[in-house]
């Protein structure tokens, strides 16, 4: 199967995403600062308009998500989401109509460049349907293990920086394991119809992910600023999902001398990503 259709679907997905981050993170900003992790946070924010609209957002980001992961390999349509940032600033300019400096543009342009570079350099490829139970052990075990130790963490920290960027690395965590899930379940519903897709354990195991995911964004874009936690999600979940799509699906990178303008486009894509946290510091 080609890549059109993956990177279509995903790209939605990525500008869904984005929109969903801007009226989230404005939502969380009305509520007072928890000291601690607390599921009712989520409560409170049930009451703004603003966070409904990005859960809105957020199921409309699922579906373009699930459609490019049954398309298309893991390791091409999650780094796609580094797109969210550049996306996520664009969208929060335009209320306040405010122009973005140059700088910024080109920190976008970096982002834009670096990703096509090294998703090109690397061409992942591979579709596969059926992972073995043990794999997903070992995935699981290890995933579930980082997600609570970088949660800890940070929630020991206070307010501030190291907080932000340990919360946003445990929900890169939980979102790429959310994404491997996906992946599986929308094969099963594929093969199996909505029958198979309500029976198996990967639709709970994803559901689960990322209510988990969605906790753990909250508390980050609560707990710290943007420039800490967004990188740590940004570029964690692209590593992250990658290593999974390695692992559990057998997705296939070029290597040899194709490793340079990987390094190449990592090196931009990290870049831009951190210059456009920087200059999100200051979106409304």
């Amino acid at each position: 199967m080609g890549v059109a259709l993956p990177v279509l679907f995903a790209l939605f997905a990525a500008f869904s995403n984005a929109l969903a981050t801007v009226l989230q993170r404005r939502a969380a900003l009305t509520v007072p600062q928890s000291a601690g992790f607390r599921f009712s946070l989520v409560l409170d924010l049930l009451r703004r308009p603003l966070w409904l609209g990005g859960i809105l957002a957020v199921i409309a980001a699922g579906a373009g998500q699930a459609a490019a992961l049954a398309t298309g390999a893991l390791a091409l349509v999650q780094p796609l989401f580094v797109l969210e940032l550049p996306l996520a600033l664009l969208i929060a300019s335009l209320p306040a109509r405010q122009r973005l400096p140059g700088a910024l543009w080109l920190a976008v342009a970096a982002v834009v460049a670096g990703l096509g570079i090294a998703l090109v350099a690397a061409s992942p490829v591979g579709n596969r349907t059926d992972v073995p139970a043990a794999r997903w052990w070992v995935a699981l075990a290890a995933c579930a293990v980082a997600v609570a130790a970088l949660a800890a963490a940070g929630l020991r920290r206070p307010p501030g920086r190291s907080r932000a960027g340990c919360l946003g690395a445990a929900t890169a965590v939980c979102y790429a394991l959310t994404a491997a899930l996906m992946k599986s379940a929308v094969h099963v519903l594929d093969d199996e119809g909505l029958g198979g897709f309500l029976t198996t354990w990967e639709t709970y195991a994803f559901g689960a992910s990322g209510v988990c995911a969605l906790l753990l964004l909250e508390h980050a874009m609560q707990g710290g600023p943007l420039v800490a936690s967004q990188p740590a999600l940004t570029l964690g979940d692209a590593g992250v999902s990658i290593a999974l799509g390695v692992i559990l699906y057998e997705e296939h990178l070029r290597s040899d001398w194709w490793l340079l303008p990987q390094l190449l486009g990592v090196t931009l894509i990290c870049a831009g990503v951190l210059a456009l946290a920087r200059a999100g510091e200051g979106a409304p």
